[in-house]
C-alpha cells in the first residue's frame, strides 16, 4: 500500500507560527519537497532528509514523487494549504485519499489579526500573477484582503483605487509578516500612491466606508 503524501502548510514564515503537528510530520518524513528557502527555514526539522526543490518544472516533481511512493513524503507550502497553494496542482494528479493535508496559518489570516480585525465579512483574493476586479468588490464588501506580487504592488493598487474615485480608501500593508523585520503600514490610497520605496513580501488589507 502506498504511503499518503503529506501536504503541509508552514504558515506565514516564522516557525513560531507553524503548527506542531506539521513539524511532527516533517520530522517523521524521509523526503521533503518544497522551495529551497522554505526547506532551509525548517532548520533542525529538515536534518537528515532527502530534498526535492520545487521550480518551474513541476513534471519533474511529479516524477520524483512517483519514484519514491514507498517513502514518507512531505510537500511543504507557505501559508495555508487551501489558499492559493500547490494543493490545487496536487489534486489534479492525485486523489483526495492519497493525500494527507494539514493546513497552516495563511498570511491573510495573520494580517487581519495584526490589525485586530475580523475577516468573516471580507472579500479575500490574490493578485499574485492574476487579475482580480477588487475595485468592484470593495464597495460591495467594504473590506478586502489581497496577496500581492511585484506587479500588483500596494502603490499600483492605490493608483487603481484613485482612478475609480476611492482615494480615501485606507490601505494596510503588512510587510515580512511574522518575521523580526515585520512592518505594518497604514495609509490612504492618495498617500500610498506617493510612496517611493519598494515593499518586500507583503499582504494588503483595504477598507472603504463609502459603500454604494
Amino acid at each position: 500500500m502506498k504511503n499518503k503524501i503529506n501536504v503541509l502548510g508552514l504558515g506565514p514564515g516564522n516557525l513560531d507560527y507553524t503548527l506542531p503537528v506539521v513539524l511532527k510530520e516533517i520530522e517523521k518524513s524521509d523526503i521533503i519537497i518544497g522551495g529551497k528557502r522554505h526547506i532551509e527555514s525548517l532548520g533542525k526539522y529538515a536534518e537528515n532528509k532527502e530534498y526535492c526543490y520545487i521550480n518551474a518544472d513541476l513534471q519533474r516533481v511529479l516524477d520524483f514523487i512517483e519514484e519514491n511512493r514507498n517513502k514518507k513524503i512531505s510537500l511543504i507550502l507557505s501559508g495555508d494549504t487551501g489558499f492559493y497553494s500547490m494543493l490545487t496542482f496536487m489534486r489534479k494528479h492525485f486523489e483526495a485519499k492519497e493525500l494527507n493535508v494539514i493546513p497552516g496559518i495563511s498570511s491573510i489570516q495573520y494580517m487581519f489579526a495584526r490589525v485586530s480585525e475580523y475577516w468573516n465579512d471580507a472579500f479575500i483574493s490574490s493578485v499574485h500573477g492574476r487579475e482580480v476586479d477588487y475595485v468592484e468588490k470593495l464597495p460591495e464588501f467594504g473590506k478586502i484582503g489581497l496577496l500581492t506580487d511585484n506587479k500588483n504592488t500596494p502603490q499600483k493598487i492605490a493608483e487603481i483605487l484613485i482612478e475609480n474615485g476611492m482615494e480615501e480608501a485606507i490601505i494596510f500593508v503588512g510587510e515580512n509578516l511574522s518575521y523580526e523585520n515585520e512592518r505594518i503600514l497604514e495609509l490612504s490610497a492618495k498617500k500610498m500612491v506617493k510612496v517611493e520605496e519598494k515593499f518586500e513580501m507583503n499582504v494588503v488589507v483595504i477598507y472603504w466606508n463609502g459603500k454604494k
